[in-house]
């Protein structure tokens, strides 16, 4: 698929959400690096320039309560090319019907 942003363009924005999310909370730098087991230093770098480990992003968004929507990824059904018959046609039942 085709993508108009770059990994680091998608990398850096992501790193703007979690900071104005980090803002609504009213946590310091240090203090969302202490709560995710991080170092301050990490955090800071990965706010600046949206780089940061895998392991260490889920611990930020683990304390961000955003980790439920990140286990979320990829796991929704691909609807591109599949017209809207296909999405409304009732299953198929398998298997004997019950006889009274």
């Amino acid at each position: 698929m085709l993508s108009l942003k770059s990994p680091a363009e998608i990398a850096s924005e992501l790193a703007i959400r979690v900071r104005e999310r980090r803002l609504q909370r009213a946590w310091t730098q240090d203090e969302i690096a202490r709560r995710a087991g991080i170092k301050t230093a990490t955090y800071v770098l990965f706010e600046r320039t949206g780089r940061i480990s895998l392991i260490r992003l889920l611990k930020v968004l683990e304390v961000l309560e955003l980790l439920e929507e990140f286990d979320r990824i990829g796991r929704g059904q691909d609807l591109a090319g599949v017209s809207l018959d296909e999405l409304t046609k009732p299953e198929r039942q398998r298997g004997r019907r019950k006889t009274s």
